[in-house]
C-alpha cells in the first residue's frame, strides 16, 4: 500500500520505482535503512521496452527473491537470430554465475513488481510524486528533494543524507546537479509496439539483423536489430533498437521503418495494423556510461540514469537492476562509518566500482558500436557471421555479456581478457 501521510525524513531517498530504483530500495531496507521510493506516476504504468529478460536479469530477479516460476513469466530458452538467409537458434550458456533461461514479462506490472517487493523489504513508497529539483546545503552538496505529490500535486519537501537517482535517461534530478550527458557516448533509441499474434507463446527471443535504410533507390543495412518476443498472453512484443553510429540515426522515421519492416511478415504471424494492441511508442537507450561522475556530493546514479545500458545489445534492466545493488552495498558501508570523511572514502568508491565491473565491457562495446556504424562492416557481419554456429555461439556470450567471471570455457577467457584489458573509462 502507497504511502498517504508525508514522513519527510529518512536515511536514503530513491528517486524513481522503476528497476534500478526499486532494486536500490530492496537492498537498502533489507539491509535495515530507512528508504523513500519516490514514483511519479501511479502503478500499474506503461514504459517503452522489449520486456525480454536475459539470464543476467533473471539473476537479480532470483537474489531478490521473487518467484519466477508464478504466474504471468514466461520462459526462453535463447536468442533465435535471422539475418543473411540464415536462421539460427542459440541457446542461453550453460553457466556458474546466471541460470540457463530468459523471461519475459511486460513493463507495465514488471515495475509494479520490483517496486512492491522494495515495499515488503521496509522502503516507503510514494507514488504521484513527481520530483522538481535538489535541495542543497551551502556547498552544493545534496540533503533531500522537493516534490509535487498526489493529484493536488502538493508542494512538498524529502531529506536525507543520501539521494539515489534512479530517474531514467532525462534523469532532472542529475541535470539539476550539474552533471550533463556525454556526447561522445554512444546513445540509441527503440520502438515498439504489441500485435495479437499465434507467436504469443515463442520460446526463444527473435533478433532480426537486417534493418533496411532504402531511401533514394540505395539499401543501406542500419546499425541495429529488430525483434518479437512473445508475451505468452495472445500477443507478441515488437520492435526495433538503433544506434547513432549510423548517418540516418536523426533522419530517418523509425515508426515507419517498424511499420515497413513488419509489413514484410508473413500474414500469417498477425503484424499487421488490425492487430495492434497498442500504439507505437518510442524511447532513448543510454549506453556505456554516458553520465559521470556516478557519485558526487551526496548523489548516486543508478540505471539510465548513468547511462548503464549494454552497448552491444542495448540490454538495460540487468544493469539497472546490478547498479542498484551496488549503489546499496557501497551505501550500507558508508552508512556505518563513524565519521563524515570516512563516509565520503565509501561512496568514492562507487564509480571505481563501477568501471572495475562494466568499465573495459563498455569500452569493447563503443568500438563495436563504431565498426557496425559503417554499412559495409554491418553487411560483413550480418552475412559471414551467421553461417558460423561456434562463432555465433562466442558472439552470444560477448554481446549478451554472459560469462562466468573466473573458470569458464576458452570464449569466457577470452571475453574476460579482452574486458580486464580494455581502458575502463
Amino acid at each position: 500500500m502507497t504511502e498517504t501521510a508525508v514522513e519527510s525524513t529518512a536515511d536514503v531517498i530513491v528517486v524513481g520505482a522503476g528497476p534500478a530504483g526499486s532494486t536500490t530500495a530492496y537492498w537498502l531496507a533489507q539491509a535495515g535503512l530507512d528508504v523513500l521510493l519516490l514514483e511519479k506516476t501511479e502503478f500499474p504504468r506503461e514504459k517503452v521496452c522489449g520486456d525480454g529478460l536475459t539470464p543476467r536479469a533473471v539473476k537479480q530477479l532470483v537474489d531478490m527473491g521473487i518467484d519466477v516460476s508464478a504466474e504471468g513469466w514466461l520462459r526462453n530458452k535463447g536468442l533465435r537470430i535471422i539475418g543473411g538467409g540464415v536462421r539460427l537458434e542459440l541457446d542461453w550458456p550453460d553457466l556458474a554465475s546466471f541460470p540457463d533461461y530468459g523471461l519475459v514479462r511486460k513493463r507495465a506490472d514488471f515495475d509494479e513488481l520490483l517496486a512492491r517487493q522494495a515495499q515488503k523489504a521496509g522502503a516507503r513508497l510514494y507514488e504521484n510524486c513527481n520530483v522538481s529539483g535538489p535541495v542543497q546545503d551551502r556547498t552544493g552538496r545534496i540533503t533531500g528533494v522537493t516534490a509535487k505529490l498526489g493529484p493536488d500535486k502538493r508542494e512538498v519537501e524529502f531529506h536525507a543524507p543520501l539521494v539515489v537517482a534512479a530517474d531514467g535517461n532525462s534523469t532532472r534530478l542529475s541535470l539539476a546537479m550539474g552533471l550533463h550527458r556525454l556526447e561522445s557516448r554512444p546513445m540509441g533509441v527503440a520502438y515498439r509496439t504489441y500485435f495479437t499474434s499465434p507467436r504469443h507463446d515463442d520460446d526463444y527471443l527473435e533478433s532480426w539483423l537486417e534493418l533496411w535504410d532504402t531511401r533514394g533507390g540505395q539499401k543501406k543495412l542500419l546499425p541495429g536489430y529488430g525483434w518479437i518476443f512473445g508475451m505468452g498472453d495472445g500477443t507478441s512484443n515488437v520492435g526495433l533498437g538503433i544506434l547513432n553510429s549510423s548517418p540516418a540515426f536523426g533522419d530517418l522515421n523509425w515508426r515507419e521503418v517498424l511499420k515497413s519492416w513488419c509489413a514484410g511478415m508473413p500474414e500469417e504471424w498477425g503484424y499487421t495494423p488490425e492487430n495492434m494492441t497498442e500504439p507505437i511508442r518510442g524511447a532513448a537507450l543510454p549506453m556505456a556510461f554516458n553520465r559521470q561522475p556516478h557519485y558526487t556530493r551526496g548523489l548516486l546514479l543508478v540505471g539510465d540514469a548513468g547511462g548503464m545500458v549494454n552497448p552491444f545489445n542495448g540490454e538495460g534492466i540487468a544493469y539497472a537492476m546490478e547498479s542498484g545493488q551496488l549503489a546499496a552495498g557501497v551505501i550500507v558501508q558508508a552508512m556505518a562509518r563513524i565519521t563524515p570523511e570516512g563516509r565520503e572514502r565509501a561512496l568514492a568508491r562507487y564509480p571505481q566500482l563501477l568501471k572495475d565491473t562494466y568499465g573495459g565491457y563498455y569500452t569493447l562495446g563503443r568500438a563495436f558500436v563504431k565498426l557496425i556504424g559503417n554499412d559495409r562492416v554491418m553487411r560483413i557481419a550480418a552475412e559471414r557471421g551467421l553461417t558460423h554456429p561456434v562463432l555465433m555461439k562466442f558472439v552470444l556470450k560477448l554481446l549478451a555479456n554472459l560469462t562466468d567471471p573466473s573458470g569458464g570455457d576458452a570464449a569466457d577467457r577470452i571475453i574476460n581478457g579482452l574486458a580486464k584489458v580494455a581502458p575502463r573509462a
